[in-house]
């Protein structure tokens, strides 16, 4: 008899163990560390200012999280930046690396930044970022994404034949600009200027063969593409500026831990921050180099200066009749920069 009762009783410990070892949560190391996966898109190449950068803020987000959140960069990510929104819509990638001009499809506003000869130096757009960016911000949050991070990405100016100091002579040229640009282009030929579509591929043959004779670019694409050697003129006038941002859709950023969210947004504005001084000193190099093979350099005087700001001032009530420009944002960023400039 005393050995049935043992039996049970050994039983039942058994049981009671196995049931308290379900029940009881497990060890530290044999937990399983939750993990969240963003996968960013950009075009630009890995060993790019952008790529490197990108490398180095994924690698400061496992850190930052303790391995929770990594970020997966796609470098040279095929597609437009209009299949970027829409894979980022269809949560086929989590964020992306985006211009001002896609920026600009999200939140209409952004584009005030854009006309041209309107903002004219680093200095101007940090005043205007500065009071119109957290507005941006919430406007891009409305539409389902959130941006990380603004990165001022250099300027855009116009590389031709023939020297360029005056609108005069820039509208008796045929002026390349992309098709994915309307806004860019209706803006121009507003002004009166000879717009013809041209997408990057065609624009050497282009000029090579007289049907354009100007474009406006990012003296480090020229520079890349070569086009100098055809456009020797490069005018110093700041066309307008080149913007870029991190976004990420607001689903994706919501299902990171809210702890982290900070600090994970303070590391892309960080690099941000130092990816602008990269592309600042890329730009000055490149002009340099484009300028020992040939490049020409035409610097506009003030009076020629102020003639580019008139020609925009008499245009802007009908860019912003036809809302090529937001009116609201535009009147915002004049007041602005009148402010700033009465300041200086």
């Amino acid at each position: 008899m005393k050995k049935v009762v043992s039996v049970k009783y050994f039983l039942l410990a058994v049981l009671g163990l196995l049931v308290f070892n379900a029940l009881s949560p497990a060890p530290l190391h044999a937990q399983r560390k939750r993990t969240i996966t963003i996968n960013l898109a950009s075009a630009l190449p890995r060993n790019s200012p952008w790529g490197r950068t990108l490398d180095r803020i994924a690698a400061d987000w496992i850190k930052a999280t303790n391995g929770e959140v990594t970020l997966h960069v796609l470098h040279q990510y095929p597609g437009s930046e209009g299949d970027f929104l829409m894979k980022l819509r269809q949560d086929k990638i989590q964020a992306g690396i985006f211009t001002s001009l896609a920026l600009n499809s999200i939140a209409p506003e952004i584009m005030a930044l854009s006309i041209p000869f309107f903002i004219q130096d680093n200095d101007e757009l940090d005043a205007v970022l500065k009071e119109v960016r957290p507005f941006l911000d919430s406007r891009i949050e409305q539409e389902g994404y959130v941006n990380l991070a603004w990165v001022k990405a250099g300027w855009i100016k116009v590389f031709s034949r023939s020297p360029v100091f005056t609108p005069d002579d820039l509208r008796r040229l045929k002026v390349a600009s992309a098709p994915d640009e309307p806004e860019l282009m209706d803006a121009f030929r507003t002004m009166g200027f000879n717009m013809v579509p041209a997408t990057y591929n065609d624009i050497p043959q282009k000029l090579n063969s007289g049907m354009i004779d100007a474009v406006y670019q990012s003296p480090i694409a020229v520079s890349a593409y070569q086009l100098y050697r055809i456009a020797k003129n490069m005018g110093t006038t700041n066309l307008a500026p080149f913007m870029g941002g991190v976004l990420m859709s607001r689903k994706s950023w919501a299902s990171i831990p809210e702890k982290y969210r900070g600090p994970l947004q303070d590391i892309c504005r960080k690099a941000g921050a130092e990816i602008e001084n990269s592309f600042q000193k890329s730009e000055d190099d490149a002009i340099i180099a484009m300028q020992q093979d040939g490049l020409t350099v035409n610097v506009t005087s003030p009076a020629q200066e102020q003639e580019w700001r008139r020609t925009i001032q008499q245009h802007i009530p009908d860019l912003v009749s036809r809302n090529i420009f937001n009116k609201d944002m535009y009147g915002r960023v004049q007041v602005i920069l009148q402010n700033y400039r009465q300041g200086r």
